[in-house]
Parts: structure tokens; C-alpha cells; sequence
């Protein structure tokens, strides 16, 4: 692996996380971690997680779910990007080093992309990480095929309810320990400060190029910013799941509610689960016409708003 634009270096970081190889990259916006599991030659799958959170709390549920991870493994090379400080092992970030902005996260995940040679790529964000990936598709539209988002934001709220979301600590394994850990190297107070400046993306929201599927928990309290994002988002190329009893964190949570509604999705760009298809995806993300119903409504316990497809038959 190269750098693609002389700006950008990678140190390869001698350790394995649950299979994957762990590099840290420095950005153009400082340094980032990136774990990657999979075959390289197939299409890339970004993830970005919560606050507090990184690629394996965030969404261990939903790789751990045999089914999902079938589905998500047999398709995608996966590159978990932690926000600065994130990863197991972080050094303690200085009072003395700048916040960075959303834009500066958004810009860090094209300078990752643009590290590893991709070009077009699915992306998978979580509550703050969500914002940062719809913030990327709207500044990188030609660089984004679709965006699955859990709980996501998109509207300009004073944020400092992520301190009293009591449903991490009840949902995700040794949450404590990893929230205790980054008290004391001051990294959330750096991302809560990020999300809490960020911008409104409800006006950009219909020029995206991308299908997307909204996830949330009929419990969450950020329901009604999924509902609102949902509802700005061109009708024809999104969908809003709804998954009951259920908080904000459904990869952890509900993991397995997730898994018909992605299916669906993924077909659209004709990729399937192994059962289905023996062949393995070798080449860029390359979408087509979604078939008439683009979710299932009895699948998994979830309601889904709306159940037809988004797509225009006639692309």
C-alpha cells in the first residue's frame, strides 16, 4: 500500500484485533486508526462509530451475528476508522491539541480512502459516527454507493445528552471499563466537543447521490432526529427501519434485526449472502435498479417506514 497523494503516511501497527490488521494513518487532520478485516480485492465497507466507542464495541453484536457477518464478510473488505484517540491502546490527547472539526473527521475518511487506493465504498456509522459519514457523503458524493446509519444525526442540537445515555452502559460489554479509559485521556470531551459544533446537514440531505437505510430503536432518544433526517432524504432512494424494543445502539443491541433489512438493501447492489450466491465480489460497488419491495415488513421484528423501494424502475 501506497500513498496516493504524498501527504499521507501509514505505520503499520504490530497487532491483530479479532483477525483484523490495524494500521494508523496520518491524515492531512492528524493521525487515525484504521482496522482492516477481509479480503482487499473485494468492496470496501467503512464504519465509524459513537462517542466512546470504537469498531469493537461499537459493532462487535453485529460482526459476531453469524448471519450478518456472513452477509458483511463474503461482500466487503471491512475498514473500521476510529475517530482520533479511539482505538484500544490510544495515547492520552494533550489539552494543548486542537478539536477537530466535523469537516477535519470527514476529510480524515476521504484522506484513509485515498491511502488505500478506494475510490467508491459503502459506509456504516453509528449515532455521532452516522453524522460523520452523511458529512462525507454530502462533501464526497461521487466517493459514496450507499450509507447505512443507526441513530444518526443531522440537525444542529446542543448534544450533551451523550453523557447520560444510561442504554450504553446497559447494551455494550465492559462499556465502564472503555468509558473510564477515555475520561482519563480526555478523548470523549474532544468528540463531544466535535459533534457539539457541528453543522446542520438537513439541506444537503436531498443532494446525496446514495440509497440509504436508517436504522433506530423505537426506544431511542434519537428517534425523532431519524424520523426528521428521514423524512428530508429523497424518497426514492431511502428507508427508515424502525426496530422494536430497542435504544439507540441497535449493532449491539439488536444485531439481528438488522440482518433482512440489510439484505434487501445490498441486493440492490447485487450483493448477496453466501447461501444465495457462490461467487465472491471482486470488483467496485456497481448498483442497480432495487426490486419493488426493498424491505421486508415481517422480517425480524421490525417496522419499517416506508416498505416500498425508493428507486425509480426506470433508471
Amino acid at each position: 500500500m501506497g500513498d496516493s497523494g504524498g501527504s499521507v503516511v501509514s505505520v503499520d501497527v504490530e497487532r491483530i484485533s479479532f483477525g483484523g490488521k490495524e494500521h494508523h494513518i496520518q491524515t492531512n487532520h492528524g493521525s487515525v486508526s484504521v482496522a482492516i478485516y477481509g479480503d482487499h480485492e473485494k468492496p470496501a465497507l467503512i464504519t465509524y462509530p459513537d462517542i466512546a466507542l470504537n469498531h469493537m464495541s461499537c459493532f462487535q453484536g453485529l460482526l459476531f451475528c453469524p448471519e450478518a457477518a456472513s452477509l458483511l464478510l463474503h461482500n466487503f473488505c471491512i475498514y473500521h476508522i476510529s475517530p482520533p484517540g479511539h482505538e484500544l491502546g490510544a495515547a492520552p490527547i494533550l489539552a494543548s491539541t486542537p478539536v477537530p472539526s466535523a469537516d477535519d473527521l470527514a476529510d480524515q475518511v476521504a484522506d484513509v480512502l485515498d491511502f488505500f487506493g478506494l475510490d467508491s465504498v459503502m459506509c456504516l456509522g453509528v449515532t455521532a459516527g452516522a453524522y460523520i459519514l452523511t458529512l462525507f457523503a454530502t462533501k464526497y458524493r461521487e466517493r459514496v454507493q450507499g450509507l447505512i446509519l443507526v441513530s444518526p444525526l443531522c440537525a444542529e442540537h446542543f448534544c450533551w445528552n451523550f453523557l447520560f445515555l444510561r442504554e450504553y452502559m446497559d447494551a455494550l460489554l465492559n462499556l465502564n471499563q472503555i468509558l473510564c479509559r477515555l475520561a482519563e485521556v480526555g478523548i470523549w470531551n474532544q468528540y463531544i466537543l466535535t459533534l457539539c459544533r457541528r453543522k446542520d446537514l438537513t439541506e444537503n440531505l436531498k443532494q446525496l447521490q446514495c440509497r440509504t437505510l436508517i436504522f433506530v430503536g423505537e426506544n431511542s432518544q434519537f428517534h425523532a432526529e431519524a424520523v426528521h433526517m428521514t423524512a428530508k432524504l429523497d424518497r426514492r432512494y431511502s428507508a427508515l427501519v424502525e426496530v422494536q424494543a430497542c435504544g439507540s445502539v441497535v449493532t449491539e443491541e439488536q444485531p439481528h434485526a438488522m440482518l433482512i433489512p440489510m439484505e434487501y438493501f445490498l441486493m440492490g447492489y447485487g450483493l448477496y449472502r453466501p447461501s444465495q450466491i457462490n461467487c465472491s465480489p471482486r470488483s467496485p460497488l456497481n448498483p442497480f435498479c432495487i426490486s419493488p419491495e426493498l424491505l421486508s415488513p415481517e422480517s425480524m421484528g421490525v417496522k419499517l417506514k416506508p416498505i416500498k423501494t425508493r428507486a425509480n424502475l426506470n433508471l
